[in-house]
């Protein structure tokens, strides 16, 4: 059986890959991912959520840098980064064209393992860090 940081491990190189199949092959069917932009529930959920980055970011790399020293969630700190060719999916529904702009992003997330499978997987970066890299800009809507 392997430990959460194995799976860890090889979920990162999967996704390092663009591998959709092997990344999937990482979550239980019905795993639970949850990201500043929302919920994704079961394989197909998951693998339109990575899908999406990889078409912003087709050059997505994401690096674990710090591991914290517990076995179960497994806890890292990572930098995500990339070049931003779009289109990208932001808050209301808009889509932002790509820039050619590099970015980098540093967020943090937790797994729960279970029977070599993420059962729940959850992400923690600043979307404004990320959008703002990818020139959306945020504006404030009329008072009503």
């Amino acid at each position: 059986m392997a430990t959460a940081w194995e799976i860890k491990d090889q979920l990162y190189d999967a996704i390092n890959d663009h591998d959709l199949h092997r990344i999937l092959d990482y979550y239980s069917p019905d795993a639970v991912l949850v990201t500043p932009e929302g919920t994704a529930e079961g394989h197909e959920q998951i693998a339109w959520f990575y899908e999406h980055f990889f078409k912003g970011f087709p050059d997505l790399c994401m690096t674990p840098w710090y591991k914290v020293a517990c076995a179960d969630p497994a806890v890292t700190e990572w930098m995500l980064t990339g070049t931003f060719t779009g289109p990208f999916l932001v808050p209301g529904g808009h889509v932002v064209e790509g820039t050619g702009q590099q970015v980098a992003v540093r967020g943090s997330c937790a797994a729960h393992v279970e029977n070599d499978k993420i059962i729940t997987h959850r992400d923690y970066y600043d979307q404004l860090e990320l959008y703002s890299q990818v020139g959306f800009c945020l504006t404030a809507e009329p008072a009503p």
